[in-house]
């Protein structure tokens, strides 16, 4: 008898503060990649299926990204320099998928 079947593994790659295409709010998104393996009397042999996905943590919208994508994401996360991929455009205004700059709070006790 020989037993069989797959089991999943969910890797959480980044968080990013990103435009959630959803609800329009920017907030932190997790950069997830969710793998497949073939198991051999439960013992795991090889990845048959990889996906990525960014989850909003507001919302909790998912979106799935390509592998392509999900590598710019984390590089640009980083503040790594990378070449000029394709954009997640959502018409004017700041794409969704593209990282927002921190922004600066003004001390209110201060002048």
């Amino acid at each position: 008898m020989i037993i069989f079947g797959t089991k999943g593994y969910l890797y959480q790659l980044a968080i990013l503060t990103l435009v959630c295409g959803q609800c329009g709010n920017p907030s932190a998104h997790t950069l997830r990649k969710r793998v497949s393996k073939f198991t051999l009397f439960f013992v795991p042999l090889f990845p048959f299926s990889t996906k990525f996905a960014t989850q909003c943590t507001f919302c909790g919208a998912e979106r799935q990204v390509t592998k392509e994508q999900a590598d710019q994401l984390m590089a640009q996360g980083t503040g790594q320099p990378s070449g000029q991929g394709q954009g997640y455009g959502q018409g004017g205004g700041q794409a969704y998928g593209q990282p927002q700059p921190p922004q600066q709070q003004r001390n209110p006790y201060q002048q």
